[in-house]
């Protein structure tokens, strides 16, 4: 292997911060790269439907606010600008993320460039970066994911120019980042805050930590002062939120499938090039670079412990390692053309693979397999038709009972569906009683009869009793299933006619909030 310390050493700086040093120019096949990434996910965008978030964000955009629930603002911003250009269209949606998506391609080629790489090693980072399974599978799906995971990058393309270079001038573009990436997700509020304690705290506080860094951190503070507010009045339910999502997904039982989950966030034939990329960093001789797997190995254990089911939420730091390894190998690699070959023809057959699990390529009655995998797909499948159901139901009921009804969701992508595709079929809007859905209100408060939709019974069990604790009469009206059979979360679901409320409606809707 090439001794990676030589590698590293490109430049250094002079006592004004700037870079007297060279680094080769970029490598113009990047953005051919990226551009490729984009066209993928674009020419994929219509098939089959929304995913639930999408739904959800939708509904969010309609009630635009501060913050969510379970996300910061910007999301449901793009959702409604979306709205705004295309109406609702799940190609309008997921454009945004999949121009995240590319924007990553472009910062993983510019990070191996700050690393010292020149145009082959710049190359095969956008390669490696293109075909993160990760990265095509939130580049689809229009939530927060693409977005977390292009901060990522970008917040550690500045630490690791700041490393090269020495100018320190760059932690006022890190701390914007640190903070856009939190109007986001929060999930880059927590990448910020254990990158400064590493600065802080380690070898990098002698040549990197100064005012700048202290301002970098306050415009970090300050850009996320509106979702502060609007958590404090509104109980602090993102912390609530945590809890419910470190109790769904973390704890013991969960940690070795996000130790198994990491090797997936990169093509499976790219792993050595993260490996190699950690080694790099810390055989660099550069304090600040080493703060990166410090971040790592900190984060690493932190969301196994807490997270461990959510597999992904590294998933835009491996970027940066990717950039690395692919300047840490390039020597390697070049010496032996065939080593170059084998990974390239590798990563196509991995990247294919990934891409029938986390893409919808197949056909919707093939998707069933893919699911427990990677649900993405088969979140997309069923809304038209749970939608027909609920009106089916609906428009069943006597004109006067519908005059004193409510539609209920047990689930926000329901809810969302209801809200959207249902918009022109004659539905209300539904009242949602997960996450955010639930501050929006139950509607109608004197309603004397509920249609309630709720999920299949792996997660909703006994959701029939549940609602016979708040009335007198409940009795299934339809089932819910989708045209591929794939078991997700609304399969064997049932909508609900619910009648005699023991407590009005308004009472009742307190104890139906739930977070998820």
């Amino acid at each position: 292997m090439a001794d990676v310390t030589d590698v590293a050493d490109v430049g250094c700086a002079d006592e004004d911060g700037e870079d007297d040093g060279r680094i080769a120019p970029l490598d113009r096949r990047v953005f051919a790269v990226a551009g490729v990434v984009l066209a993928v996910l674009m020419a994929l965008s219509l098939r089959y439907g929304f995913h639930r978030d999408e739904l959800y964000f939708l509904d969010c955009a309609r009630h635009l606010q501060a913050s969510y629930v379970d996300q910061p603002a910007l999301a449901p911003v793009l959702a409604r600008v979306s709205l705004s250009l295309f109406g609702v269209s799940a190609a309008g949606l997921r454009l945004w993320a999949a121009l995240a998506a590319a924007g990553t391609v472009v910062v993983g080629g510019l990070t191996a460039r700050e690393f010292g790489g020149a145009r082959r090693a710049q190359l095969l980072a956008a390669v490696a970066t293109g075909t993160m399974p990760v990265l095509l599978g939130s580049g689809h799906v229009a939530n927060t994911t693409s977005y977390e995971v292009l901060a990522w990058a970008a917040i550690a393309f500045v630490v690791v120019r700041i490393g090269r270079t020495g100018d320190t001038r760059w932690w006022l573009a890190a701390g914007a980042l640190v903070g856009l990436g939190s109007a986001f997700n929060h999930l880059a509020a927590i990448f910020g805050t254990v990158l400064l304690a590493a600065v802080l705290l380690g070898p990098a506080r002698r040549t990197a930590a100064d005012r700048r860094l202290l301002a970098g951190a306050v415009i970090a503070v300050l850009s996320v002062l509106p979702d502060l507010w609007w958590q404090a009045r509104h109980g602090w339910a993102m912390f609530a939120m945590t809890r419910a999502l470190n109790g769904e997904h973390g704890g013991a039982g969960n940690i070795s499938t996000w130790i198994v989950g990491q090797f997936g966030m990169s093509c499976l034939a790219m792993t050595v090039l993260w490996v190699a990329g950690l080694r790099f960093l810390w055989r660099s001789g550069r304090p600040l670079w080493r703060c990166l797997v410090t971040a790592y190995a900190v984060l690493f254990v932190l969301f196994a412990v807490t997270t461990g089911a959510q597999v992904y939420y590294l998933g835009g730091l491996y970027v940066c390692l990717l950039a690395s390894g692919a300047v840490g190998l390039d020597e390697w690699l070049r010496s032996r053309p065939d080593r170059l070959r084998g990974l390239l023809i590798g990563t196509a057959v991995s990247a294919a693979l990934s891409a029938v699990i986390v893409l919808p390529v197949l056909p919707p009655s093939d998707v069933a397999w893919t699911y427990g995998t990677s649900p993405n797909s088969g979140e997309t499948l069923g809304w038209p038709q749970l939608v027909g159901t609920v009106r089916r139901v609906w428009t069943r009921l006597p004109a006067g009972q519908r005059a004193n009804a409510v539609i209920f969701a047990a689930d926000y992508g329901e809810a969302g569906a209801i809200d959207e595709l249902g918009r022109g079929a004659g539905l209300p809007t539904a009242a949602g009683a997960q996450n955010t859905d639930w501050w929006w209100g139950p509607g109608n408060p004197h309603a004397t009869t509920v249609v309630a939709v709720a999920p299949g019974p792996d997660y909703a069990p006994g959701y029939a009793a549940h609602l016979r604790r708040y009335f007198r009469h409940v009795r299934v009206a339809a089932t819910l299933s989708n045209p591929g059979g794939v078991h997700n979360i609304e399969w064997g679901g049932h909508v609900y006619i619910c009648t005699g409320p023991r407590r009005p409606w308004g009472a009742i809707w307190p104890e139906l909030r739930h977070y998820a």
